[in-house]
Formats: structure tokens, sequence, C-alpha cells
């Protein structure tokens, strides 16, 4: 998956991924991450999903993080949010749009996610990841599962995959197995599954495929 993958991807409005409502398993389990009002959550690939808007009205700061700037600029056109940019002073490729929500901060960096540090995005409290392991092919997925847990500091994280027949669609979104998540992610952290339910892909709506909900803590 290359930068300019995405970027196309974005250019031809072809972002399936991009749901038009809250998910409705944010809604449901966000609450297992126990966090205390005024708690940063990190949302990587963040694109513009209505999700953050969700977690700003419930009281949280949220720090995003996307490749594609069209599609920050489209999430504040969207909810009519004024914002100011400013660069990272480390890596002048990369920018960061704050607006503020219901009284709460928002700040959607653009940039690759491999070139942010902890110290650029600031403290983070817990980590919601809808559709940045699922968009990574497997070659791509340790590097990012443990950048994830660098930026983030290890926080607490609430994380959804999906898992289908592989061979009856190449992806993206990838189908990942229990294996896998074990695989990415139980050097740091203790996993236990949340619910397990019946879904769909946009794409292939006539396949198998089942919607996970992890909670990852330390």
């Amino acid at each position: 998956m290359t930068p300019e993958f995405w970027q196309q991807r974005w250019q031809d409005k072809r972002i399936g991924f991009n749901q038009p409502d809250v998910n409705p398993l944010l809604i449901s389990y966000f609450n297992q991450l126990d966090l205390p009002a005024g708690s940063r959550v990190l949302v990587p690939l963040c694109g513009k999903s209505i999700d953050m808007v969700w977690l700003a009205t419930q009281g949280y700061d949220v720090v995003g993080i996307e490749l594609v700037e069209s599609a920050i600029q489209e999430f504040f056109a969207e909810q009519a949010v004024a914002y100011s940019v400013r660069a990272d002073s480390k890596n002048p490729n990369n920018k960061c749009y704050k607006g503020e929500i219901a009284g709460r901060t928002v700040e959607l960096w653009v940039a690759d996610i491999f070139t942010l540090s902890a110290a650029t995005i600031g403290h983070v409290d817990a980590v919601y990841d809808r559709a940045a392991l699922i968009a990574m092919p497997k070659e791509m997925r340790p590097k990012y599962s443990e950048q994830v847990c660098l930026l983030s500091q290890n926080a607490a994280q609430l994380l959804l995959t999906l898992n289908y027949d592989q061979n009856e669609w190449a992806g993206p979104p990838f189908s990942i197995t229990q294996e896998q998540v074990q695989q990415y992610y139980a050097a740091h952290y203790s996993i236990v599954e949340l619910e397990g339910e019946p879904s769909t892909l946009n794409a292939a709506p006539e396949m198998a495929v089942t919607e996970h909900v992890w909670l990852l803590t330390e």
C-alpha cells in the first residue's frame, strides 16, 4: 500500500470505508476503556470519520492521523468547524489541523503515521482503531502495530477487525485472524474479544464476514 494508492482512492471518492453514521460498536463498547471525561483519544488513519465527532461530544479530546490532507479538510468543512494549521517543527512535510467540537479539542495530523513521534502528537490516553489495522497489508501490520504502541505509550485500545475468506476478496480492508491480533499486540497488551458479529463489505456484500471488537489493556 503506497501513499499514492490512498491519495487516488480519496481523489476518486472510492471511500466505502467512510461510514455515514457513528459506528454502533464504538457506541456499545467504548465505555469498556473506562476513560474519565477529558481524556485524549488517538484515532489512527482517521480519514474524515464521524466517529471523531461522537468522541468529542462524549467529552473526549481527539488526535487523529491521516495521510490524505483533503480528507481532513473535508472533515472540518462537513462539520462546519473553524480550524488553525501548524507545521511540525521537526518535519515540515507534516502539519496539524486544530479545531473544537462540543468544547473539546480535535487535532488531526496530515502525516505518514510512521514519521510521527509520541512527543510530537502529545499524550494519549486511549486508541480507537476501526479502519487502520485492517487497511494495512500483512507485511506492514507488525510495523504499524508497534508504531501505534509507541505513539500511545501502550495506552489501552479499542480495536475493530474483520474476518473473512481472503481468497474471496483481496482487500483492503483485509481479513485478520485472532492469531494475528495476538501476534501483533500480545507483547504489549492483555487481549479480550468483546464481540464477534456478522457484517458485510460494500465491495463484496454477498461474502460471509465477521466483525470483531477487541479490548487491549496493559
